[in-house]
Formats: C-alpha cells, structure tokens, sequence
C-alpha cells in the first residue's frame, strides 16, 4: 500500500486524517511545515500528498506546491483549505495541484479522492473499450453495451457513466461527480445529479439486469462487477 505524506500544522486535523487513511492500509507521515513537506516530498517516495493550503511562515501549501512541481516531482498532491471560492480552487489546480477539497470534509470522501488520484491516470494506447461485467464502454464511438445490447445515452449521462466505469471499485463521492460533470462546488440542494444518477440507471441498470450502479448511502456510488 502506497504511503501517503500528510503535510497539516493543525494536530486535531492532522490525527484525523492519518487516522482515516491507516484506517484504510496507508502508512502516513504527518508533518506540519512547508519547510519539511519540501525535505520530505524531494528526499523520498510517496503515492500522493495531503497539503494543507496555508502552512505557518513564508512557505505556504501553494509554495510548496509551486517549488516541488518546478523540481519536476509530479507525486499527485490533494490541497486542503477552508478558501471555497471558485477562484481560490482554481488558483490551486493552476500552481500544480491534482485535487481540491474544502473544509470541513468527511475522511471517507478524502480517502475516496485519493485513490482516485492514484489510479493510472492513461490507458495504453491500445486500450479504445471498458469493461466491467457485462457493461461495455467504446471510448472512441462513445457507445455503450450491456450484455450486447445498445444502450442509448445522452451526453451528460455517458460523461457520468465513463467517470464511474473508470473509478470501478472505488466509491466515488457525490462532490467529485458534481465538480468533475459540472465543474463547480457541489451544491448539498441541488438535485440535477439524483436526477441524472436516475435516467442512467434506468437505462443501464434495466429491469431483469442485476445492478450494476451501487448507492452508498449519505456519500455517493460505486460502480461494480455485476457477477
């Protein structure tokens, strides 16, 4: 299991995180200054890094962040910041980061965000179809397939659906679909995903076929053999 490094100066936050992640089999190093993150993310190997956005003195998370992507150290880095504003997370995918989560958070959508970071990122190049069961995916022609039948989707409902086949096995949580299909802040009243999450299961999961997208209640979903 990859090792994650945990840059947070706050104790409580950081116990909680590197609570969270040994929880799910990652080893963690937590330190708590941008100083160190730097000493730490050139000198050794880490799978991704959790960097709070606003470390104590002159070397804050972006700074850090700025600093290791300019050493050519591409290790995936999730920023932590209670800063919401769309310009704010813009500017901190812009200086090099991979992923945005905003406090408060819960662990498991933290965790979740990671694996996703750490997937392989690209398909060889021969790969043009997923696969997950009896669900077929063409990332060339856009089609899809269950059990060979031709399922129909409008555009919207294909980029959920290639999102979710791509994290398979992994619970992807209802921000991370929200900001990846709409890109922006996942808004807890909003319904447009529940309505689009329902017109692909309709069609994907049909009657007679067993299910294929799984809800995880209160977080989001996960999409699975269907054996």
């Amino acid at each position: 299991m990859a090792r994650i490094l945990v840059v947070e100066d706050d104790p409580k936050n950081a116990d909680q995180i590197t609570a969270a992640l040994n929880d799910y089999g990652y080893e963690t190093d937590a330190i708590t200054t941008g100083a160190e993150a730097l000493r730490k993310a050139t000198s050794e190997t880490y799978g991704a890094i959790v960097l709070d956005r606003m470390l104590p003195g002159r070397l804050d998370g972006l700074t850090v962040l700025a600093t290791l992507r300019a050493a050519d150290i591409h290790t995936p880095v999730l920023i932590l910041s209670a800063l919401s504003a769309v310009d704010e997370r813009i500017r901190g995918l812009k200086s090099g980061g991979d992923d945005y989560l905003v406090k408060p958070f819960e662990a498991l959508e933290l965790v979740a965000r990671l694996n996703a970071l750490m997937r392989p990122r690209h398909l060889p190049e021969q790969t043009t179809t997923l696969r997950v069961g009896s669900l077929e995916v063409n990332l060339l022609t856009h089609g899809v397939r269950r059990d060979g039948t031709l399922i129909e989707l409008l555009p919207r409902e294909y980029r959920i659906l290639e999102y979710l086949i791509r994290h398979r096995g992994q619970i992807v949580t209802r921000a991370m679909l929200f900001e990846e299909i709409w890109h922006y802040h996942y808004d807890k009243a909003s319904n447009v995903l529940d309505v689009h999450i329902s017109r692909l299961r309709r069609k994907v999961d049909a009657e007679g076929l067993p299910t294929i997208i799984k809800t995880v209640r209160g977080i989001g979903y996960l999409l699975d053999d269907d054996a």
